[in-house]
């Protein structure tokens, strides 16, 4: 019988001190850790002396192993060793592929736990004052991939440049242009959008414009992956453009008050 156990374990949006007091608890006594690329490697010092620690990244135009590879890898591990911890940048649920590692996990006869992360869907936005859902701005968020499997445009941007909910977007700068052209065509030129890169540690940087101009903007600054897009009118609540914000609203007023 397999007394292998496979932790999957979330890492935060990149800011170690964002990541959970269980997530370090199970770092400390893990065996073998395979971490992402979005993964701080400062996180490794929880590890115990003589722990395998090693890179298994995979993010846009970096992938070191492919995850058929990563997947083969866990069930090997759990030959030789007991607890194998995979640290995941962000909440393994959320565009991690955690349910192909459990599969294969499980299928080997292994136990799994999931140490549910911060989403740096969630905690970039957060980090720098944009609020996801603001009473009388939305009443929802959207969180959707900018690409699908097959490396195509996801359908659900389509649906979610209908609607008046904050649109949240990971992996997708090199789908900007065809994402904004998408708000474009259904009235959104002028929605704000901010873009964050390396949310949440040292080398963040971000760039607010509309949709109209943020590709321009982006290209300027050199943003580019790991991302996370901000589509909505919750952007003008970033503490830099409260001034125009509240200007646009007075605006409004006056002219539905004529």
């Amino acid at each position: 019988m397999n007394l292998s156990f496979l932790y999957l374990v979330g890492a935060g949006p990149g800011d170690p001190e964002l990541i959970t007091i269980k997530a370090i608890r199970t770092l400390e006594k893990a065996d073998v850790i395979l971490y992402d690329a979005l993964a701080n490697e400062t996180l490794l010092a929880y590890a115990p002396a003589g722990c395998v620690k090693r890179f298994v990244g995979k993010r846009y135009g970096c992938h070191a192993l492919s995850q058929e590879e990563i997947n083969r890898l866990i069930v090997e591990y759990a030959q030789s060793h007991c607890r194998i911890v995979r640290l995941k940048g962000g909440d393994p649920f959320v565009f991690g592929r955690a349910q192909e590692e459990i599969d294969a996990a499980r299928q080997a006869g292994m136990q799994v736990e999931i140490i549910p992360g911060i989403s740096s869907a969630l905690a970039v936005p957060s980090s720098q004052m944009i609020p996801l859902t603001c009473r009388g701005i939305n009443e929802s968020f959207w969180v959707t991939t900018g690409t699908t499997r097959s490396g195509e445009l996801s359908k659900d941007i389509e649906l979610a440049a209908q609607s008046s909910a904050t649109v949240v977007i990971l992996m997708a700068m090199s789908k900007l242009e065809a994402i904004m052209d998408i708000f474009s065509r259904h009235g959104k030129m002028h929605t704000p959008v901010a873009i964050i890169q390396n949310g949440t540690i040292a080398e963040e940087k971000m760039v607010i414009g509309t949709v109209r101009d943020i590709v321009f903007k982006s290209a300027y600054a050199q943003l580019s992956n790991p991302a996370v897009i901000v589509v909505g009118e919750v952007v003008n609540l970033h503490p830099s453009q409260l001034p125009s914000a509240i200007a646009h609203q007075t605006t409004n007023f006056l002219q539905k008050n004529r």
